[in-house]
C-alpha cells in the first residue's frame, strides 16, 4: 500500500491487500483510493416510493437463506430485515426505477449471499431494495483489528449506469484518510476520486461486493497514512505515529458501538466482542508496552520512547480502561443471550 495513491498510480483490490478469507475472484481491477475533501450532501426527507419488484426479490432471498432471524449463535452473513428507520439514506426517495433496475440489485444480493468473506456481514431490506447496511470487520495487522466498520449503502435509480452511495458510520472520528467525520468514503471504484478506465466504477463489470472487500482490504490497511494524498514525510516513523492514532480512534469508535449499536446488528456486536475481548485488552497492553500497532507479538517491535509515545499511551490507557468496564458489561450480555437461547432450544425439545 506504501507505493500506491499519492504517486498516482492505481491498486488492484484482488493482488494487493485482499480482505481476510476472501477466496473468490472479483472483475472489477484497480481501484484508486482517495482522501479527497469531506462534504456530506443534505438528505431530504421525502415520502417514500415503493420501488418496483421488491417484493419478488425478499422473497427469492428468504427461500434460498431464511427467514431472517439472527441467531446469536451463527449470525447470518447475509439476511433480509425489515426496519430501515436508522439507515442514513431511510430518508432519501428511491425515485423512479425500473424492472431492469430490480433485477441488478437482486443479483447483487445473489452475489452477496453466495460470496461474502467471513469477515463481512450485510443486511438488506424487504420494503427498501435499494439500502444495504455492511458490517466489517478490521484486518489483522492493521491498527484497525478487532473493530467493527459500518457502512450504509444506496442503490441510486440509475445504478449500474453509476456506482452506489457509501455512507461511513464515522462517530465524528477521522480514524482513516479515506474515511471521513462526514460520513464520506473516497475511493476511485466510488467515482469519489480521480480515476480513469478500470479504476472507476464500470456498469458491467463493477459489483458491490467488490466495493466492501476494496474498503476491507484497500482502506483498512497496514499502513493508512500512506494514502494520503499529499505526503510530507515518506518516514516510517510518521506512518508508526498515525497508526497509533487510529487503532486509539477505533478503540473509541468500538465504544459508540458497544453503547449505540446499528439496527439489526446488535447480536453481532455483542458477541463479536465478546469472543475478541481477550485480545483487544491484550492488544492494548501490549502496544501501551511498547509493541508497534498492529503487530504480533511474535514480531518484537517497539517504539521509541519519546514524547510522542508517551501522549499515545496516555491516550491509549485512557480508552483501556472505558473498554475494560464496558466490555465487562458486554460480556453479562453475552451470557444474557446464551442463557435464552438454551431456554429457547430447551423449549423446543420438549415441545
Amino acid at each position: 500500500m506504501n507505493e500506491s495513491f499519492y504517486a498516482g498510480k492505481s491498486i488492484n483490490p484482488v493482488s494487493q491487500g485482499a480482505a481476510p478469507h476472501s477466496t473468490f475472484n472479483i472483475l472489477a481491477s484497480h481501484s484508486l483510493l482517495d482522501p479527497c475533501s469531506s462534504g456530506a450532501g443534505t438528505v431530504l426527507s421525502v415520502p417514500k416510493d415503493e420501488p418496483e419488484c421488491s417484493s419478488n426479490i425478499s422473497s427469492m432471498v428468504k427461500e434460498g437463506h431464511g427467514s431472517g432471524n439472527e441467531d446469536h449463535k451463527s449470525f447470518n452473513q447475509f439476511d433480509v430485515v425489515q426496519d430501515y428507520s436508522d439507515h442514513h439514506y431511510a430518508k432519501t426517495s428511491p425515485g423512479k426505477t425500473t424492472k431492469d433496475w430490480a433485477k441488478t440489485i437482486q443479483n447483487e444480493w445473489k452475489l452477496l449471499q453466495r460470496d461474502l468473506p467471513e469477515s463481512i456481514y450485510v443486511r438488506v431490506y424487504e420494503d427498501r431494495i435499494d439500502l444495504i447496511r455492511a458490517a466489517i470487520v478490521g484486518p489483522a495487522g492493521t491498527p484497525y483489528h478487532d473493530g467493527l466498520f459500518f457502512f450504509d449503502v444506496c442503490f441510486p435509480p440509475e445504478y449500474p449506469r453509476c456506482p452506489p452511495k457509501v455512507h461511513f458510520h464515522s462517530s465524528g472520528l477521522r480514524l482513516n484518510p479515506n474515511l471521513y467525520e462526514s460520513g464520506k468514503v473516497c475511493l476511485s471504484l466510488l467515482n469519489t476520486w480521480l480515476g480513469s478506465g478500470s479504476e472507476k466504477w464500470g456498469k458491467s463489470n463493477s459489483t458491490m461486493l467488490q466495493v466492501l472487500v476494496s474498503i476491507q482490504g484497500l482502506v483498512l490497511n497496514d499502513k493508512p497514512y500512506f494514502n494520503e494524498p499529499v505526503i510530507f514525510s515518506s518516514k516510517e516513523k510518521h506512518s508508526l505515529g498515525y497508526n497509533q492514532t487510529a487503532f486509539v480512534l477505533t478503540c473509541k469508535l468500538m465504544l459508540y458501538l458497544l453503547h449505540k449499536p446499528p439496527k439489526h446488528f446488535e447480536t453481532l456486536i455483542v458477541c463479536h466482542f465478546h469472543e475478541r475481548e481477550r485480545a483487544i485488552l491484550e492488544a492494548c497492553r501490549a502496544y501501551a508496552s511498547g509493541m508497534v500497532v498492529g503487530s504480533s507479538v511474535m514480531d518484537g517491535r517497539t517504539y521509541l520512547r519519546n514524547k510522542c509515545f508517551a501522549g499515545f499511551k496516555k491516550s491509549l490507557d485512557a480508552q483501556t480502561e472505558l473498554l475494560a468496564k464496558e466490555l465487562s458489561a458486554n460480556r453479562l450480555h453475552a451470557l444474557q443471550l446464551k442463557r435464552e437461547v438454551d431456554a429457547a432450544d430447551k423449549t423446543m425439545s420438549t415441545s
